[in-house]
């Protein structure tokens, strides 16, 4: 097993003992007379103080866990305790997964990564089939974000004209959503013998999935509302069904950039003027993001056609039972396992690959 100073992770050493004279360095200027005299640059030193603290606190935990279980194994070993080996066993396993996630949340270093997120799918071409896929992966990503202890809200959702979904915006509240989510950004491409086909043929579907970070108070976007062009219209439903019968969905376009949002969930005009500023915040954020660090391809730009050889996952149904991730190679024979919200090891398998390629914080 391994000791706490000197941890190997993705190929490189992580040590903590920078990490504790980091936070004696802290304690000592929050200590300092007129620390709270700027209040701002006084909140970002705890936040910095706070991070490094839950690190050291995280791995120092998980050793003393570790040191725990060395002691109750040799006890058991020399008492030949069959039940307290099994529970040691156990116990390993639990400690294992802990860590597997700690180490995920090592890669996790950019300050967006702790944040909400916001998660948008939209149906290729293909009408109802590819309407349908992008309905189940609604279904997909809220069990998986309910298996991690994310709270979900539906932000905004417009009805198939027959089944599914034309487009769907979520949002995962909790620790890290973001820095989860976004591996997830991409085409995700379906084969299955579709129930909308009276012939029982094989189709191939595509929906597209994009994930941003939530902004809050961490992160300023100078909006202006001279930028923005605001829509109003009836909110309608599949079948031509009404929510109401004013005009109370909203539709925001930011005219410098070209990005438009849109909300109809709720009655009320206001609550659904909120919800598509919020949208809009986080897209612009990311927008100026990959401005700033002058990616060629931004979050906009990559977003590959909808169609076939662009997706990052395929979920084959027919003729044999596959999910395969395209980036990492990372395969699951258990398909309905997936589509209930068991993603978790294909989010991993592409953190930990980003990890090998030296993108660790």
């Amino acid at each position: 097993m391994r000791s706490v100073d000197g941890w190997t992770i993705f190929g490189g050493t992580f040590d903590l003992e920078p990490r504790r004279e980091r936070i004696a360095e802290y304690d000592k200027q929050m200590e300092a007379p007129g620390f709270w005299d700027e209040p701002e640059k006084a909140r970002a030193l705890i936040d910095k103080a706070n991070v490094e603290k839950e690190w050291v606190e995280g791995w120092e935990g998980q050793d003393q866990r570790q040191s725990d279980l060395e002691v109750l194994l040799e006890m058991a070993v020399e008492e030949d305790d069959a039940a307290t080996l099994k529970e040691v066993v156990s116990a390993l396993d639990d400690l294992q997964r802990d860590l597997n996630e700690l180490e995920l949340r090592y890669l996790l270093g950019d300050k967006e990564d702790r944040l909400d997120a916001i998660l948008t799918i939209h149906p290729g071409a293909g009408g109802t089939e590819s309407a349908d896929w992008a309905q189940m992966l609604v279904r997909m990503y809220t069990r998986w974000a309910e298996r991690r202890g994310f709270e979900v809200n539906v932000l905004d959702l417009t009805p198939g004209e027959t089944a599914g979904v034309k487009s769907a915006t979520i949002e995962l509240k909790g620790d890290y959503a973001y820095g989860f989510a976004k591996a997830e950004n991409g085409v995700h491409r379906l084969v299955r013998i579709s129930p909308f086909d009276a012939a029982s043929r094989r189709h191939t579907s595509f929906a597209s999935v994009f994930v941003y970070p939530e902004t809050g108070e961490e992160i300023e976007v100078d909006i202006k509302p001279d930028d923005l062009h605001i829509d109003t219209y009836r909110s309608g439903g599949a079948g031509g069904q009404h929510v109401n019968v004013t005009d109370s969905a909203v539709r925001i376009t930011h005219v410098p950039t070209g990005i438009v949002v849109q909300c109809q969930n709720e009655r009320s005009q206001h609550k659904n003027r909120n919800t598509a500023m919020k949208i809009l915040k986080a897209r612009l954020y990311q927008h100026y993001k990959d401005e700033e660090d002058k990616k060629k391809a931004e979050l906009e730009s990559t977003k590959k056609k909808i169609e076939w050889g662009s997706q990052i996952r395929s979920y084959v149904f027919q003729p044999y039972q596959m999910v395969k991730d395209v980036r990492t190679g990372m395969e699951s024979g258990s398909i309905q396992e997936v589509m209930d919200g068991d993603l978790d090891p294909f989010i991993q398998a592409f953190l930990s690959q980003q990890g090998q390629e030296g993108q660790t914080p």
